[in-house]
């Protein structure tokens, strides 16, 4: 019975710590997508400060990051034109569209272990993405 212990607990202990990470990583990707699309309504569709095309990518972050709390992931955001792609008619119906693509990377804990002689590394980052599309001059358009 003993042998069996040895041998079952390094296994358990591993599966929990799987389930403690999945379980973990689920619950923030579901509190990112709702945080980032609000983020993105909020400062995205007409940012403060400087009049670029592509303005808001920090204050978009900014604002993702301080909703997150004190989770422990990386966040990152980018912004690209959606009507200055190749291939566009000469008249663009949806012109001032600006896809946000927000990018939730979580690292798992441990990173590393090693139990009865036996190491194991989990991946160094798991990533979840959201993606939105606003309208900067028509702040009701969100697609």
């Amino acid at each position: 019975m003993a042998v069996e212990l040895a041998v079952l607990v390094p296994v358990i202990v591993v599966v929990a710590l799987v389930i403690l990470n999945v379980m973990h990583f689920s619950e923030l990707c579901a509190r990112f997508d709702r945080v980032a699309a609000d983020a993105v309504v909020m400062h995205g569709v007409s940012p403060s400060g400087a009049s670029g095309e592509l303005a808001g990518v920090e204050e978009v972050k900014a604002a993702i990051v301080d909703a997150m709390g004190d989770a422990s992931c990386e966040v990152s955001v980018s912004a690209e034109d959606v009507s200055s792609g190749e291939g566009r008619a000469l008249i663009d119906l949806a012109a001032g569209t600006t896809r946000y693509v927000c990018r939730l990377g979580y690292r798992p804990w441990p990173g590393s272990f090693s139990i009865a002689g036996v190491g194991a590394s989990l991946p160094a980052l798991a990533h979840h993405e959201r993606s939105v599309v606003v309208d900067r001059y028509r702040s009701g358009v969100v697609s």
